[in-house]
């Protein structure tokens, strides 16, 4: 069985995170800048094998589409488009930032630390990752 891969897709840098091979567990992987994030996929599907690709999906406190999505859906079709193997589903991203800074304080990260962007990118599609696994799993 292969991994789930998930992306908290922003426009300077994506976190990822995948899952463990039984699909239970999500793991931060890494954040790449984003120009660079079709490199890394292909890279990293070469490795590995990852069946399901989850994608934050940009919305607003009102269940509406937010401003993101003016650059999340063109990254989605270019995916369905070079990975047409590779199954996409999004997943709501609201409050992983939020709760990917929680989760920094109470991991008793100094305030130097928590200013890592790329530490809360990648945290963030590890939330978004565990979301989904819980939803397949229920």
């Amino acid at each position: 069985m292969g991994r789930i891969l998930a992306i908290d897709y922003g426009r300077k840098r994506s976190g990822i995170a995948v899952s463990d091979t039984l699909r239970m567990i999500a793991n931060g992987l890494t954040t790449v800048p984003t120009d660079e994030l079709v490199d890394f996929l292909k890279s990293y599907f070469k490795e590995e094998q990852v069946d399901e690709v989850v994608i934050g999906d940009p919305k607003q406190m009102n269940n509406t589409p937010s401003e993101a999505v003016s650059y999340v859906h063109p990254f989605i079709k270019r995916f369905k488009k070079l990975f047409p193997d590779i199954p996409l589903f999004l997943m709501d991203e609201r409050f992983t930032s939020k709760m990917a800074v929680q989760a920094m304080i109470e991991g008793g990260l100094n305030k130097k630390q928590r200013r890592d962007k790329s530490l809360v990118d990648k945290i963030s599609a590890t939330l978004i990752l565990q979301s989904y696994l819980e939803t397949k799993n229920l």
